[in-house]
């Protein structure tokens, strides 16, 4: 990485540059990962009651600043501003869960005696946690990390995605606005090459990782040498069937919500359908009807159900399982528009006469398309 290079970051709704941000040179990195390393030492001794308050303090700052945080997700992936509203909602929700529940799992494993010794079990902090976090949701996924981390008694470094590393600031915020010592919880602006030395520095205890199989594979690698663990959240293609005794309509809605709702940008996204053949022209007929009343539109209008796409490159996965798809003889029921112009934006779409040689069953998506297939039976 060139000395002075900065990250664009790029509304997917406008293709406009909005932002930029000078990486962190690894002298830069390698600086607070050793500050991260001596707070942890002080932190780890820390009282339970002290964790949770401070978590609920930074909780407090993105309450206190909801509105500019949402917007800053939306404008930095395209989800809409509605959605990133629910988003922050849930991360705090989630957050307080994990502050009621860190005293029990924190506490030691008791064992039987044996030969009058007392024998447990006592949970020690790692040390120094590296969340390589990804941009669908960019709260929420990196909070899975950020929080039981901290509560635990462990610093974090943030990495996250170069489409939402205003998310990783936001954290970095809230924890010093709670009063967090310095390098407690930390926001680094890393490319590839400085991410793996981290990683490879010594000074890196756990990593936690989610994004691609590829990228999975790099993060696994870079740590291999470490002898730390790592922890992997990686693609799928998640598969919902539709028993023949179903609830049509509540399937439906619940399901094709799973299907569209962040664009199908979702690490749970409903992925590919399975249905029982006594259902199954109910259940596409009722499919399209949810489609084509999705309102796809500006991200930053409440009303909106969807967005653009995130980047160029999950565009180009969408159009290539659809032409693949309409290759090997699906037929292909298209939402119908309009949609704004702008080159993130698609229209959302189900197939039929779908089969396993597609990669729209087989390959994962990451966008507002999905195959429909009949079955016989469970």
């Amino acid at each position: 990485m060139k000395r002075g290079q900065k990250l664009k970051l790029v509304n997917p709704s406008t293709s406009e540059i909005f932002r930029e941000l000078p990486y962190h040179s690894w002298e830069e990195v390698k600086a607070q990962l050793k500050t991260a390393g001596q707070v942890q030492k002080e932190w780890k001794h820390s009282s339970i009651n002290s964790r949770t308050q401070l978590v609920q303090n930074a909780m407090d700052y993105f309450r206190d600043n909801s509105e500019s945080i949402s917007r800053d997700i939306t404008l930095q992936m395209g989800k809409p501003i509605s959605q990133s509203k629910n988003e922050l909602k849930g991360m705090i929700h989630r957050s307080e869960i994990c502050c009621e529940l860190t005293e029990n799992a924190l506490k030691d494993i008791s064992l039987p005696e044996r030969d009058g010794l007392k024998r447990f079990i006592k949970r020690e902090p790692l040390g120094v946690v590296l969340d390589i976090a990804a941009w669908n949701y960019p709260l929420l996924i990196a909070v899975n990390v950020i929080v039981p981390a901290v509560l635990a008694g462990n610093a974090v470094v943030i990495k996250h995605s170069s489409l939402t590393p205003l998310c990783a600031i936001a954290f970095e915020e809230a924890f010093k606005h709670a009063g967090a010592p310095e390098g407690l919880v930390t926001a680094l602006i890393m490319d590839h090459n400085t991410t793996e030395k981290a990683i490879q520095s010594g000074f890196i205890h756990h990593v936690a990782f989610t994004g691609s199989v590829k990228g999975g594979r790099r993060v696994q690698r870079s740590a291999s040498s470490q002898f730390i663990d790592v922890g992997l959240e990686l693609g799928g293609k998640d598969p919902v069937y539709i028993r023949g005794d179903a609830n049509l309509n509540s399937a439906v809605s619940g399901v094709m919500d799973g299907v569209f709702y962040n664009a199908g940008q979702s690490c749970c996204a409903v992925e590919r359908i399975y249905v029982h053949h006594f259902l199954f022209d109910e259940f596409v007929d009722g499919a399209i009807e949810f489609m084509n009343n999705l309102k796809i539109g500006d991200p930053m209008d409440d009303s909106a159900d969807m967005g653009p796409m995130a980047q160029e490159t999950g565009i180009k996965i969408v159009e290539n399982q659809l032409k693949d798809a309409a290759d090997k003889g699906a037929k292909t029921l298209t939402h119908p528009g309009p949609i704004p112009e702008g080159e993130n934006y698609i229209l959302p779409a189900i197939l039929t006469i779908v089969n396993h040689d597609m990669e729209i069953m087989m390959e994962e998506t990451f966008g507002p398309i999905v195959g429909i297939m009949a079955v016989k039976s469970d």
